[in-house]
């Protein structure tokens, strides 16, 4: 199964509502599929995120697999220290993980934004 996440504009109200319709479902004896939701408050906060650089940072370590900084730099023909900047954002909003490495990996299958 693919891992997904989907990115969201859109305020604390639409977080509260996934929760009530979850619980309703669980209530009900529904079955629960896993939904992982990155929501941004505005799409400026979204484009400020996710910059095209980090965009094609994102595209280049899911083609390539696992990469440590130094490499994923090398091959995006970036700084060093601006490629650990973005990857330390990556990795906080959870697009990215670290493995104990030091290797960075893009976490999902699938990303699909909703506006």
């Amino acid at each position: 199964m693919a891992r997904r996440l989907e990115l969201r504009i859109g305020d604390a109200h639409d977080a509260l509502d996934r929760f009530e319709a979850a619980w309703n479902r669980r209530t009900e004896g529904r079955r629960m599929k896993p939904l992982h939701v990155l929501s941004m408050a505005d799409l400026p906060v979204l484009l400020r995120t996710l910059t095209p650089a980090r965009w094609e940072l994102l595209e280049r370590l899911r083609d390539a697999g696992p990469l440590s900084i130094y490499e994923l730099a090398k091959r995006l023909e970036r700084d060093y220290k601006n490629v650990h900047t973005d990857v330390t954002a990556l990795a906080k909003i959870e697009l990215i993980e670290r493995a104990a490495d030091g290797r960075v990996a893009v976490r999902w299958d699938v990303v699909r934004a909703e506006f």
